[in-house]
């Protein structure tokens, strides 16, 4: 493919006037990048901004005043964390956003006492501002109607019913995540040498739904080829990444867009994610739209059963001892930074 990732008109994309040429480079980006870059997505630009204004000014607070915005039940994918290398440097900080507030919530909202359960660690809201759950609330209802529509998109491009995908009458599944990647002011990495500050990986969601913000092009995108192309910063612009659940949908078609982040710029790089899934109950399988005579390597899997021990499955991997312990006393975890 091409160097650089195409800008996609989604609008035009999914009209009856859709180009030939468009629909084709769609296609194919979907299959060897996995990264689309789309504009016109039906996202209003104010509520973009309001929405990185104010979760701007949270992650702009003192350090110490965001350490009181930490999971008080030292839940990692709850309220505000940060995250040093091995030798104390920052590489990120990340404020964290349950789909619901908590499992009454989502019991209200139709998910079983079971699945509820996810929720049981509440969300953590800044008292600083009480507007902000509103907002976030919108900013994310409006990230999955763009992904909802890149779906259908892609769908018809590969020549199949919108349908065809198991997503209507059922409660999707999402989680939702702003991270903050500092300057890198440290001198001892080589200049021909990228230092990571998210390391290379392709998302477990169907799709996943990005918007960043900052002066360099920080985000890159891993070809088939194992090249690694920059995902520039366009103003207005939304992208959207395939996960492994729609390789795993369309039987190896669509690749996961791999991808990672680079330090680099002058000011802090910011992005906000809404990673998308199906119902809890969905079991992930290959669609029979897309298995041939030779059937797939791809085994079934529910949901569920992905999704239920993440926090564990995480902490086993990432996890500091400190930070584990914390959590097996629920309580609050700030990691240390260097003083160096």
């Amino acid at each position: 493919m091409a160097d650089d990732i195409p800008l996609i008109d989604l609008e035009l994309a999914l009209s009856d006037d859709a180009p030939k040429s468009l629909l084709e480079s769609v296609r194919q980006t979907g299959e060897e990048l996995g990264i689309l870059q789309v504009v016109n997505h039906g996202v209003p630009d104010d509520l973009i901004d309001e929405f990185h204004d104010r979760i701007a000014r949270v992650l702009d607070l003192p350090r110490q005043e965001k350490a009181n915005l930490a999971s008080p039940t030292g839940h990692p994918y709850r309220g505000w964390r940060q995250w040093p290398d091995d030798f104390g440097r920052l590489e990120l900080e990340r404020f964290s956003i349950g789909q619901f507030d908590n499992a009454e919530d989502a019991k209200s909202a139709g998910l079983s006492e079971e699945y509820a359960q996810l929720y049981a660690h509440d969300n953590v809201w800044p008292s600083q501002d009480p507007g902000l759950a509103d907002v976030a609330r919108r900013y994310h209802d409006a990230s999955v109607g763009v992904a909802e529509k890149v779906l259908e998109l892609y769908a018809r491009v590969l020549g199949v019913s919108p349908a065809v995908f198991p997503t209507v009458g059922r409660p999707y599944h999402t989680t939702f995540v702003v991270n903050d990647y500092p300057t890198w002011i440290y001198p001892d990495v080589p200049e021909d040498e990228d230092k990571l500050l998210l390391l290379e990986h392709a998302d477990g969601s169907a799709l996943t739904v990005l918007h960043q913000r900052g002066d360099y092009d920080g985000l890159q995108g891993q070809a088939v080829t194992g090249e690694w192309i920059p995902v520039p910063i366009v103003p207005g612009a939304l992208q959207v990444f395939s996960g492994s659940l729609l390789t795993h949908w369309t039987n190896g078609l669509l690749r996961a867009g791999r991808h990672r982040v680079v330090a680099g710029g002058t000011v802090t790089r910011r992005s906000t994610a809404v990673f998308w899934h199906p119902s809890l109950d969905t079991v992930i399988e290959p669609l029979p739209a897309f298995v041939g005579p030779d059937g797939s390597d791809f085994e079934p899997v529910l949901l569920w059963d992905r999704t239920k021990g993440q926090v564990e499955e995480y902490l086993q991997v990432f996890g500091r001892p400190e930070q584990v312990a914390a959590w097996r006393e629920g309580r609050p975890y700030v990691a240390e930074l260097s003083e160096a």
